[in-house]
């Protein structure tokens, strides 16, 4: 048996967690849904045969309220929309003219429910493979295929994984991860070697403003984040590729998160960005850092 088997059975373990567990009884307990249409558009929607929703309506509202709290999405199963805190469609809007992904293998990595894959599918890859540690995150994406029947895989793996993987990829994306990583130009080398040789990465991460090749590490929280290590000027994470092993590195596109991308909804009940900014600077976080901007990169192998 392999490593990376050896991590397969491992995880397949916490799936049996006594939080997770019942999640898991209530997606198998959902009878077969009646799919009428699906469309992979800002929305990823389900049309459901009218008597099927009738009848099954209220359980598949009561599964996906269990599966809180939603981050990513929307998505629209009926007449349920899950008005998740981001509204992803507005990161996938501005990446998605850069890439063409007909016929080649795609990773996303740090995936959480799919959404970014499920919107994929509409380029006609040949394979889609998400890797995302959080067994709430893939549980959310195993209630969502239920009417989805997308063929991705989702792989209950991070990063640090990648480099056990059967195949390279032709294509990665790697969104929203790398401010999570104590060693950011160690998580760069292992996202360049899954990449097969001319293979594109596609990242965004944290940023600071900034001329310079410097960064902010915050002392404890980074809106009130903890497990934010480092943020770099652009020119800062353009050395981290090019250390990484990458050839060149194209920035894409800069924003700053608003309240359009990222708001409270009834489907987290925790704080969102709102919270996470000083109310009388919104410029700055609550611990007075900068406020959250994200710059969007590819890096080529």
């Amino acid at each position: 048996m392999t490593k990376l088997e050896v991590l397969r059975r491992e995880r397949e373990k916490w799936l049996k967690w006594k939080n997770i567990a019942p999640l898991q009884v209530a997606i198998e307990a959902l009878p077969e849904p009646q799919v009428l249409s699906v469309e992979l558009g800002d929305v990823v929607r389900a049309r459901l045969d009218p008597d099927y929703e009738a009848a099954h309506g209220a359980g598949i509202e009561e599964v996906a309220r269990m599966l809180m709290p939603w981050r990513k999405g929307p998505f629209q199963l009926g007449s349920l929309l899950i008005d998740s805190e981001w509204q992803s469609q507005i990161k996938y809007a501005l990446i998605e003219p850069h890439f063409d992904l007909k016929g080649k293998r795609v990773g996303d990595i740090g995936c959480n429910n799919g959404y970014y894959l499920f919107r994929m599918q509409a380029q006609e890859p040949a394979k889609l493979v998400g890797f995302d540690p959080s067994p709430l995150y893939y549980s959310q994406f195993r209630f969502l295929d239920r009417f989805f029947r997308s063929g991705i895989v989702y792989e209950l793996l991070g990063v640090e994984h990648l480099e056990l993987y059967e195949e390279p990829f032709d294509t990665l994306f790697c969104l929203g991860v790398l401010y999570h990583r104590s060693d950011p130009v160690s998580t760069l080398k292992s996202l360049r070697k899954a990449l097969v040789p001319g293979g594109e990465l596609f990242l965004d991460t944290f940023i600071l403003d900034e001329e310079g090749e410097h960064c902010l590490i915050p002392r404890e929280r980074y809106s009130k984040i903890p497990n934010i290590y480092f943020i770099p000027t652009p020119r800062a994470l353009e050395n981290w590729c090019l250390r990484a092993g990458f050839s060149s590195v194209e920035i894409l596109a800069k924003r700053k998160t608003d309240p359009t991308e990222q708001r409270k909804t009834e489907w987290i009940e925790t704080q969102s960005l709102e919270d996470f900014l000083d109310p009388e600077d919104p410029d700055r976080t609550v611990e007075g850092y900068p406020a959250p901007v994200r710059l969007y990169i590819r890096a080529h192998r």
